[in-house]
């Protein structure tokens, strides 16, 4: 038998040498396109679902979080397998596909069946996000942060506009969760007997509070040749501006003087405290 091939293969040269030709640029090509990686993908397309449900204990997570989004991804095109963690205050939804599945693909189907089912979960529970995709060998850290003196507030502040930026502006470095700590927000509480006394209703605090974020563009302003931007800044972090926000202009009764400016402060004690979940 190997005699024969000997043979045939002398006998063809050209056709032997073109059949070698074409191997070589085939095995060249796919070379260049084949994936390198230090162990081969044994697993199969995989979207990790992460949902940050602060405050809630293991149960609660399970019923409240992990079971409506478990349910929503179940009977997807090509899903093949769901599994699920949920632990303390965080829920960890693996969605598996079929092999031949495209990786981005099953990402876009896992991320149009959280949108019909975001508006299902509690709204103390965060926006359901995908894992990124990473190699096969990727290492996950757990970093804790602990202070004296600092409060939790502080803690959970430094951690997400410092820290976590920093980390992910680090080459190898795909994702980042915080969890844990308060997260902070601005509070007003409104007294209904100083917004009885000024007649203030609830629709004008929420009229009031919503403009105090908005940025005008007042156009262009050209003088002696030079161009002037012109521009409203209304959005503002410091508490005694909030305080000074305008709701509406008194009228005229016994109990204020008609066109006096009600401001926020006066209706309201606003403060800065932890989110309540």
């Amino acid at each position: 038998m190997l005699n024969k091939i000997i043979q045939f293969s002398l006998q063809n040269r050209i056709l032997i040498l073109v059949a070698s030709v074409l191997l070589l640029i085939g095995g060249t090509y796919t070379a260049m396109r084949t994936e390198v990686d230090v162990f081969p993908d044994l697993t199969a397309p995989t979207v990790v679902v992460m949902t940050e449900a602060n405050g809630m204990a293991a149960e609660e997570v399970e019923q409240l979080v992990t079971f409506p989004i478990e349910t929503a991804v179940n009977g997807a095109t090509h899903v093949r397998r769901v599994r699920s963690s949920s632990t303390h205050s965080f829920s960890v939804v693996w969605v598996e596909f079929d092999w031949d599945t495209d990786i981005y693909l099953a990402r876009q189907i896992v991320s149009e069946k959280l949108s019909l089912i975001a508006e299902k979960l509690p709204s103390s529970v965060g926006k359901p996000t995908l894992g990124p995709q990473s190699s096969i060998l990727g290492e996950m850290l757990i970093v804790g942060l602990t202070a004296d003196s600092t409060s939790m507030l502080d803690l959970r502040t430094i951690a997400d506009w410092t820290i976590r930026p920093r980390l992910l502006s680090t080459g190898g470095v795909a994702q980042v969760a915080v969890l844990g700590g308060d997260i902070k927000e601005y509070q007003i509480q409104l007294d209904p007997e100083r917004m009885r006394h000024f007649k203030v209703t609830l629709s004008e605090v929420l009229a009031a509070t919503r403009n105090m974020n908005l940025n005008a563009n007042g156009g262009v302003l050209y003088e002696y040749g030079n161009e002037y931007i012109v521009r409203g800044l209304v959005s503002t972090t410091q508490i005694n501006e909030i305080e000074s926000a305008v709701i509406k202009q008194s009228t005229n009764d016994k109990s204020s003087i008609a066109g006096f400016p009600i401001t926020l402060g006066d209706i309201a004690d606003i403060q800065i405290e932890r989110t309540n979940s």
